[in-house]
């Protein structure tokens, strides 16, 4: 078959999907709005587009999202219409349509089966909007935002054929009759390379400029988001430190994460959330005790598997919202793991099997389970395994998830 990829960010969750599906002999093709030197990437034919201008100064707040969109379709749209006249005709489409990139091809391609990667549809109600009142929007207005930020969305289920989402819950917060669509597969873990190593070492600075190895035999609590802010419970974790530092005197504590914002709102302007939430504990703190603690910012992705190896004690918080792969690497890798009770949670963690489960605002809660955790290695190795286990069989790359992701793709083509 011609099956062209349509993800703004290309690989992103087609990273491993569209090698397999080239391997298989199909003719892949990608389009990105990335800037691209090679035009192809290990076996897929590369697209690169731009947008021809950018947003309007003034535009309504609640049709900013779709203003945004429609850009990027446009844009995706022109460079098909060029792809059209050189005579490519795909048999499917898979899109990851979140960015709008995937909204006019249907118009290019009538007859080409469309499957769109299904992540997230926005609530009012019951996920991640007013699920933590002390960010919570005083906007009466935000209702009608987010019925707007589903136009998207709602566009896509018209002329979709298909849909795919990682998690149930993610399928979950799709409407019917859509939902109906939707097969959920995971997009992976690589579980033979992301694994336990108890020989791990990592080299951390610290305060006063040394280098510190810490190994598998050092109390090491990690805590990871992509950017620190509330969504993923940073607030939540820094507030706890001040408690978990005081009754673990010899504890490490890990923090990997941007100054940038992936979710929710912008801090005040001059400001990140990570520096907010520092200062709001730091005189709660020894500098002693704050010597112990050490921000990694941003780190390769090796590194970020090695701290996984190295993590006593692994922390994951957030909100009822897209379910993070650091949490699945974390199983992968055995972490003993101390999670919110939220929903994207529930299919992974199960309490007292393969983690420990607190509310997401209940930061005592959460510091009486990681010193529990740490004062027990036994039970520590028990929720580790059963972590790992869980992974591999409900989450592997190889013999889970790519297999059922190809099934799916060359079932849209019947």
């Amino acid at each position: 078959m011609k099956i062209l990829l349509v993800h703004q960010n290309f690989p992103g969750q087609f990273k491993f999907l569209g090698p397999a599906l080239a391997a298989r002999g199909h003719e892949v093709t990608a389009t990105t709005m990335q800037k691209v030197q090679a035009q192809h990437w290990q076996g897929v034919r590369l697209v690169p587009y731009a947008a021809a201008r950018g947003t309007a100064p003034g535009v309504h707040p609640w049709v900013a999202d779709i203003e945004t969109k429609t850009i990027r379709g446009e844009a995706c749209f022109r460079a098909a219409l060029k792809m059209r006249a050189e005579g490519y005709v795909p048999d499917v489409i898979v899109a990851h349509h979140g960015w709008g990139e995937s909204l006019f091809l249907k118009d290019v391609w009538p007859d080409a089966r469309l499957g769109i990667y299904c992540e997230f549809f926005y609530r009012s109600l019951g996920a991640d909007t007013g699920f933590d009142p002390e960010f919570a929007s005083h906007d009466e207005g935000d209702v009608c935002r987010l019925r707007l930020k589903n136009l998207n969305n709602l566009l896509h289920f018209e002329m979709a054929d298909a849909g795919l989402s990682p998690t149930h819950w993610q399928a979950s917060t799709f409407p019917e009759p859509f939902r109906s669509r939707i097969t959920v597969v995971h997009d992976g873990i690589d579980t033979e390379a992301i694994a336990p190593n108890p020989r791990i070492t990592l080299s951390v600075r610290t305060a006063d400029g040394r280098q510190l190895t810490l190994t598998r035999q050092d109390e090491v609590v990690t805590f990871v988001n992509r950017n620190l802010e509330p969504y993923r419970g940073y607030h939540v974790f820094m507030r706890a430190l001040p408690e978990l530092l005081r009754r673990r005197p010899k504890a490490r504590v890990l923090i990997v994460g941007g100054n940038d914002v992936s979710y929710g709102a912008r801090p005040p302007e001059g400001k990140t959330w990570k520096d907010i939430f520092i200062s709001e504990v730091r005189s709660q703190i020894s500098d002693e005790d704050w010597a112990r603690v050490h921000f990694l910012g941003h780190v390769p992705h090796h590194l970020f598997t090695g701290l996984q190896q190295l993590s006593s004690v692994h922390v994951y918080l957030t909100y009822p919202f897209v379910l993070s792969w650091s949490l699945l690497e974390a199983m992968s890798c055995g972490c003993t793991i101390v999670a919110s009770d939220t929903q994207p949670l529930h299919e992974a963690i199960r309490h007292g099997h393969t983690g420990r489960l607190v509310s997401f605002f209940d930061r005592g809660a959460l510091v009486d389970e990681v010193c529990a955790l740490l004062d027990n290695p036994q039970e520590r190795a028990r929720l580790g395994a059963a972590a790992r286990d869980f992974a591999r069989h409900h989450y592997d790359l190889k013999t889970v998830c790519l297999p059922g992701q190809v099934r799916w793709v060359e079932g849209l083509a019947g």
